[in-house]
């Protein structure tokens, strides 16, 4: 982790130790602390605070996107690809296998990229509203798909879209306030964050039930308490990623440069 970032952390692990749910003095200052780190991932990724909810890391915001809008909307197909991250492939296949949903998979290119054509061809095919899931940065490969190009299809067939942004988030700008995507995902320790910690972004017109039952928590959709000094770090990691962006981006495609570079020098084609 940013030396930074645990620095903002350790004082709600040794003096800032009240419950946020509680009414009291000390649950009110963690409760305060919280809501100023959800204004600060909104402010970065240009949404309303309100579309923000922490959770234990990508993996939990992916599968609570997925199960909880097929619910919310009974859809009945899914479309997503064969190279999705495991939190997500496991996830449609468990309910394609209960029976819940039929899954569709759009085809994938010798490069990792997905054919947009054939997601536009399943789409109407389909012919009724579908939950479509595709990544936006594969997790092995590093291929990118264009999120506006793919959110354009899906408004055009009255469809869900759920990215997983978990590999881009802070290492790309993004403007939720223009971008057509219901929900997508990030984890703490993709930009030098606590382990443990995550957020999904809701578009505040999609209504879905709780994905953990149990407490009032992040506004009735994850009950348990919070992880205060996890929630702290994750804001304060993301402000630091974001504030050097710039600078960040040049030196990886420096060390991209020269790594291809060095490749090339050793290994003639």
């Amino acid at each position: 982790m940013d030396r930074e970032v645990i620095d903002a952390m350790l004082p709600f692990m040794e003096s800032h130790f009240g419950n946020p749910s509680a009414i009291h003095f000390y649950g009110r200052e963690t409760r305060a602390a919280i809501e100023k780190a959800r204004k600060t991932v909104a402010k970065y990724l240009n949404c309303s605070p309100g579309e923000i909810f922490f959770t234990s890391g990508g993996t939990e915001a992916n599968n609570m996107a997925i199960r909880c809008a097929v619910k919310a909307y009974n859809l009945r197909h899914i479309i997503t690809s064969p190279i999705e991250h495991h939190c997500v492939s496991h996830t449609t296949e468990a309910l394609g296998k209960e029976g819940t949903v039929k899954l569709h998979y759009v085809h994938v290119d010798e490069q990792g990229r997905f054919d947009l054509a054939h997601l536009e061809e399943l789409l109407t095919t389909i012919g009724e509203r579908c939950l479509v899931s595709l990544m936006h940065a594969n997790n092995e490969i590093g291929t990118m798909v264009d999120i506006n190009a793919v959110g354009e299809i899906v408004k055009k067939h009255s469809g869900i879209f759920h990215c997983d942004t978990v590999q881009t988030v802070s290492h790309f700008a993004f403007d939720l306030q223009k971008t057509p995507v219901h929900f997508i995902s990030a984890a703490g320790h993709k930009f030098h964050g606590p382990k443990g910690t995550g957020f999904i972004y809701i578009r505040h017109d999609v209504k879905i039930p709780p994905f953990i039952f149990g407490g009032a928590q992040e506004r009735n959709m994850r009950a348990g308490t919070e992880n205060v000094y996890g929630i702290i770090g994750l804001a304060k990691a993301l402000e630091i990623s974001y504030e050097n962006l710039e600078t960040t981006k040049t030196k990886i495609f420096e060390l991209k440069s020269y790594m291809k570079q060095s490749l090339e020098n050793n290994f003639p084609t």
